[in-house]
């Protein structure tokens, strides 16, 4: 039984979750246009966000711990080196506009856990994007729905139209929802000067916002030229079971609500899509 948990552990721990996640968004973007599976973009995805999101989550600690670091974190350093290499090794095969997409998100994933800024615009003396007051959601939400929408739409050179830009808004949208749990999760740990939704607002009123926001996301889609009832299933699919999660998050949940279950949204969002297609 231990060893089932510290292999859980490490599966949230090293991001495989988040970028299995981001995997599932990229597949339903290529299903929701009809572009056949595009393995190296998919596979680009799924080993840029472990590299990504473990940089992110132990620069500090590899920077001012390196000599000390625990065995587990050790495990994950090496892990993401590897998942690096297959990143590069997918990238490859990927078309040249794409890649300077990737290296503009790149660019932003960098200065998310870098400091590069003056200290007074910071927060706690970390000179980086992830700590400006009220950003973190924003950000997040935009490199997801760059990434997951946009890219793998460059890479099969597909011409966007008013459909492209509505879907890259609902993802915009559908992250910040996804996000909103773990903000709640972390109002009691969160510097009151991170700014986050909860902190400004309150939890009840960061669940009507949040609510309000996937009421957009869903009546978007009748704005789209090319209306299905299969997408309009998915969509009221996607509304209903993010919302309901949001509606019972709080503060007590353990981290498996959040890191876990909540994730675990858009691969329930991929399943069905499968499953009705």
């Amino acid at each position: 039984m231990r060893f089932f948990k510290q292999l859980y552990d490490f599966y949230l721990n090293a991001s495989i979750h988040v970028a299995f996640a981001v995997y599932a968004l990229t597949w339903i973007t290529l299903k929701n246009f009809n572009i056949v599976y595009d393995e190296s973009m998919l596979y680009f995805n799924f080993y840029a966000t472990i590299t990504g999101y473990n940089f992110v989550k132990y620069f500090g600690i590899a920077k001012f711990h390196h000599r000390s670091l625990t065995t587990w974190l050790k495990v994950i350093q090496v892990f993401s080196f590897a998942c690096f290499v297959l990143m590069c090794y997918y990238a490859w095969f990927l078309d040249k506009n794409t890649l300077i997409c990737i290296f503009v998100f790149g660019i932003i994933t960098f200065l998310y856990a870098i400091p590069f800024l003056p200290k007074k615009m910071y927060l706690d003396n970390q000179q980086n994007l992830r700590d400006i007051s009220g950003l973190k959601v924003y950000v997040v939400g935009l490199v997801w729905s760059g990434v997951t929408v946009f890219l793998p739409l460059i890479n099969k050179g597909y011409v966007f139209d008013a459909d492209v830009y509505i879907t890259g808004f609902q993802r915009f949208i559908f992250v910040i929802v996804l996000v909103l749990p773990f903000e709640i999760r972390d109002l009691q740990f969160d510097s009151l000067r991170l700014s986050t939704i909860p902190q400004k607002i309150g939890i009840k009123r960061t669940k009507i916002i949040g609510v309000l926001l996937l009421l957009v996301f869903f009546f978007l889609e009748y704005f789209k030229n090319e209306l299905t009832s299969k997408n309009i299933i998915i969509h009221l699919f996607t509304f209903l079971i993010t919302a309901l999660f949001l509606i019972f998050a709080n503060k007590k949940r353990n981290r498996s609500y959040s890191s876990f279950w909540v994730e675990s949204i858009p691969i329930f969002i991929l399943v069905l899509i499968i499953m009705i297609s």
